[in-house]
């Protein structure tokens, strides 16, 4: 059964897929003309925060980052819900109109969707865009000298570990919301205007394991400079206390082998890299010549950025 499967989608069979199975980009792309593509993807996931309001706008925000992430401009949306047939209306309600408000945000439409009943709620979006194939981000095109840049902080999954253990100071979790919430719309826009190639959004396999999907997809290598690493604050204070979610643990497991740390970094302060994002930001790679003039356009459009490392020839990601 699978070898038919496998012949059918080849890549050579379908020219205008220029991004499919075969690679291991953010979301598909298929050419219209010379100058249009459309770009489809989907992402949901079970509650990460406690309000289902944010929860709502939080899987959008998520889901709608897959677009941003390739350069395209999300246009339609269909809702993804699977929720339990005893969970009260004002609750479901709350989830859907948070998806929707944040589409709003984003100048999509929802058309629709499917819901089944499931034990555990969940909820995301199927997105459609447009891109231009000339100009659209992968995760190929980065170059050795090229800055690596990060338009969100990180720590994300660290902290909502900490609510869901009730540990969680209030402050610190209506931070994390905020960044949750935050389009990628302005970090994709600011890609595009400087023509950058070679990006990606930072999400559920964390900034190690997004990072060396970029370098092992240009073959190049990664340095990164810790002490440049924007971490939330109180990230650090839950990492201590070891409220990591089971997907870190995971993560480091699958990617440490490629993760050289030429410094002395404590066990908490390793496990950070290795930490899932919830609609984490996108990891762009800004070639030397550009950096400043991006720098001091994003100041101009209110998008934060940090300049965490450098893309270097050989392979993996050092840690310095």
């Amino acid at each position: 059964m699978l070898r038919p499967i496998q012949g059918l989608f080849r890549p050579e069979n379908y020219p205008d897929l220029l991004v499919g199975l075969d690679t291991p980009d953010d979301a598909a792309v298929w050419r219209m003309d010379e100058s249009r593509a459309i770009v489809v993807t989907t992402d949901f996931f079970t509650p990460v925060v406690d309000d289902p309001y944010d929860y709502g706008s939080i899987a959008a925000a998520n889901s709608l980052s897959d677009v941003y992430a390739m350069g395209g401009r999300p246009f339609l949306a269909l809702n993804i819900a699977a929720l339990p047939p005893d969970l009260p209306t004002e609750i479901s309600s709350e989830i859907l109109r948070g998806g929707a408000e944040k589409a709003l945000q984003a100048g999509v439409v929802i058309a629709g969707g499917h819901s089944i009943q499931d034990k555990e709620p969940k909820y995301g979006l199927i997105v459609v865009g447009f891109v231009d194939p000339q100009r659209m981000l992968t995760k190929r095109g980065a170059m050795p000298g090229d800055r690596l840049v990060l338009t969100k902080p990180l720590g994300f999954g660290v902290i909502t570990t900490a609510l869901k253990q009730e540990r969680a100071e209030p402050e610190h979790v209506s931070e994390v919301v905020e960044w949750m919430s935050a389009l990628n719309d302005r970090a994709s826009q600011l890609a595009l205007e400087f023509a950058l190639r070679s990006g990606t959004d930072v999400t559920g396999f964390s900034l190690c394991g997004h990072a060396l999907e970029m370098a092992a997809a240009s073959g190049v290598g990664l340095r990164l400079d810790y002490d440049t690493l924007p971490f939330l604050p109180s990230a650090r204070r839950y990492a201590r206390a070891g409220t990591f979610p089971g997907g870190a643990f995971d993560n480091k497991e699958y990617f440490a082998p490629q993760v050289q740390f030429t410094r002395e970094l404590d066990e908490s302060s390793q496990m950070l890299m290795f930490d899932p994002q919830t609609s984490g930001g996108l990891l762009l790679a800004v070639p030397p010549e550009k950096l400043d003039a991006f720098q001091k356009r994003a100041g101009e459009i209110g998008q934060p950025v940090w300049v965490i490392g450098e893309v270097t020839k050989g392979r993996g990601i050092q840690v310095v």
